[in-house]
């Protein structure tokens, strides 16, 4: 009787207003695979997703016309690895924003990191830890996803999961318990246990530490075994999740790669027979070059040759993985520097050697492919979610004109201008 009731008061309710179709008319397309643009492509929007691609498209009745003149049209740009719970480290040093500052602050902080990163056209990110904010994470991606604050796709990490004693803040009497950066395990129940732990209260990715330095001025060495490891890797595996792993040493990343993970964050000491071995088992490499390029300046470098050791170093290591054809992801670690500018870790990839067409894909369908969101997410293509940006100019020719971010569409949905 009551199911009949609510059905006939819904007849006399008004039906929400349908949005029109609309018909994006920029300069050219990239697609999000193919390194050359098309030009003269148009973009037909209906509701959330792309139903038409291609040249001279038929225009419904009723559609909007949005022209783009002299912009490129491209996906959604995905940011692989951030830090919506950070900010730059030259305003407020990593143990000061994790002892000292509110969750209200962060979490009021991390809404308007996501508009910032929304709005420079990165429609997706991966968030890899909150660094001492807890599950916040996962109360800013489900109000993202509901409409009540603006922001990109958001696939969260939680807490991360660390070896015991071997992340920070540090410096303090050992008998005092102090607020950390991460979860603290010590073998594979732990492990385990962590793993489904934060699966249950959220995470899309479990984020592990291969490698740590276990004091201050010490170098990082191998923290999590390789048994550890593989035992996350199987409870997220399980669960339909991928494992993020950040792994500066050499020792750190062979236990990742043999433990059967899905990405790996950093690498800097990598050499050429472990990229090929990533190559050899798809295992996608973020070189996050921006962070260490910010640390550096944040120390004193100016950005002129010769670049500080670590900064060689990394570059370094993005160049052996290339060579080895190992799956690159696009993830600059933002949070050590200031969201909105995530454009800066394309910019540092192709200052490294990598062709722009090459960035731009990596930036869009390789992440999509690399986070399980293939199927939707990093082409313009007919059937895929209308996430969609334009800038002026040809990035494709110039990777800085991601810059110059004149449309964001985000599920149909216009959010820039």
């Amino acid at each position: 009787m009551l199911n009949r009731l609510a059905l006939a008061f819904a007849l006399f309710l008004p039906m929400p207003a349908m949005a029109a179709p609309m018909l994006l008319r920029p300069a050219q397309v990239f697609d999000g695979v193919d390194p050359a643009p098309h030009s003269g492509w148009q973009v037909l929007v209906d509701g959330e997703k792309i139903v038409a691609v291609g040249p001279a498209l038929a225009v419904p009745d009723g559609a909007k016309t949005i022209d783009l003149p002299g912009a490129t049209l491209m996906p959604g740009m995905i940011e692989g690895h951030g830090h919506l719970f950070l900010h730059p480290y030259n305003e407020v040093p990593w143990d000061d924003q994790v002892l000292h500052e509110a969750l209200a602050l962060r979490t009021a902080r991390a809404v308007m990191q996501a508009r910032a990163t929304l709005l420079a056209g990165f429609t997706t990110e991966r968030d890899l830890g909150t660094e001492g904010a807890g599950y916040a994470d996962v109360g800013l991606r489900d109000a993202i996803a509901q409409g009540i604050v603006p922001g990109p796709r958001m696939i969260v990490a939680t807490r991360a999961i660390v070896a015991r004693g071997a992340y920070g803040p540090k410096g303090f009497e050992p008998g005092v318990s102090v607020p950390l950066g991460a979860e603290e395990v010590s073998g594979i129940d732990e492990i385990v246990r962590a793993a489904r732990s934060q699966i249950a209260a959220g995470a899309d990715v479990v984020k592990l530490y291969a490698d740590y330095h276990y004091q201050r001025g010490e170098p990082s060495r191998p923290t999590l075994t390789q048994a550890e490891m593989a035992a996350a890797v199987a409870v997220a595996h399980d669960a339909g999740r991928i494992v993020a792993v950040h792994a500066v040493t050499a020792e750190g990343m062979r236990r990742a790669i043999a433990g059967g993970v899905d990405t790996i964050e950093h690498g800097d000491e990598g050499t050429a027979e472990l990229f090929r071995a990533m190559h050899d088992k798809g295992i996608a490499y973020c070189p996050t070059l921006s962070a260490g390029d910010a640390i550096a300046r944040y120390r004193g470098w100016d950005g002129k040759a010769p670049a500080p050791a670590g900064v060689a170093q990394s570059i370094a290591a993005f160049h052996l993985a290339m060579a080895a054809g190992t799956p690159i992801c696009v993830g600059g670690d933002v949070g050590v520097f200031a969201h909105g500018t995530n454009a800066r870790e394309l910019e540092q990839m192709a200052a490294a050697g990598m062709a722009p067409p090459a960035v731009l894909i990596a930036a869009t369908s390789g992440n999509a492919r690399f986070f399980h969101l293939g199927d939707r997410l990093g082409r313009v293509k007919a059937g895929m979610l209308a996430d969609l940006v334009a800038v002026t100019g040809d990035p494709t020719r110039d990777i800085g004109a991601v810059r110059h971010v004149v449309l964001v569409m985000k599920g149909g949905a216009v959010v820039l201008p």
